[in-house]
């Protein structure tokens, strides 16, 4: 499930909206309403339930060989989870809702955003399989007890990597407090 030309999508569990109405997300930190929505490339960040943690990691320009072997092996992705979300992985009903790009600006080349009512394409179509989904794009989904230990080698690598949720995970290995990092992403140490 990705975005086609001229088109970003916003990912939820409820099949039923209409209209989006940009507002201010709960753990926003930016003052602005959005609707928040992704492109073809960023989709995949989405492939999973709203609320599960994932740490994922893919390869970048100026990855290194080293990093690419140590943390992701073979291919150029992989996405990572604990096991506790499996299930909720397996039976999770979640929904894509296509949207006029044209409405949507970059947003610090993560995602896109909209500042005015954006309407659907369409109605909302199943995703369906997220581990389908994986293993269709050629993404590695890695399944651990903890995430933070793997978090911690994926930030100080040279690949590119993006944390979603990381606050719904478990806690971090004893002797490993939660720290802010500069850039504002929890992080454990």
């Amino acid at each position: 499930m990705r975005a086609e030309a001229g088109q970003v999508l916003h990912f939820s569990e409820d099949p039923t909206i209409t209209v989006f109405e940009p507002h201010i997300a709960r753990t926003a930190k930016q003052r602005e309403a959005y609707v928040w929505a992704v492109d073809a490339q960023r989709s995949p960040d989405y492939w999973f339930p709203r609320q599960c943690p994932r740490a994922m990691a893919w390869v970048q320009e100026s990855t290194t060989e080293d990093d690419r072997e140590r943390i992701i092996g073979d291919g150029d992705r992989v996405h990572a989870v604990e096991y506790g979300w499996l299930e909720a992985m397996r039976t999770v009903e979640l929904y894509a809702y296509r949207l006029p790009a044209a409405d949507f600006h970059d947003f610090e080349g993560q995602c896109h955003v909209a500042t005015t009512i954006v309407r659907p394409l369409g109605p909302a179509e199943r995703v369906g399989d997220l581990f389908a989904l994986h293993e269709e794009a050629n993404i590695q989904l890695r399944v651990l007890p903890n995430l933070w230990p793997f978090w911690d080698r994926v930030i100080t690598s040279s690949l590119a990597f993006s944390g979603i949720r990381l606050r719904n995970a478990c806690p971090p290995v004893q002797g490993r407090p939660v720290i802010q990092s500069e850039t504002g992403s929890i992080r454990s140490t």
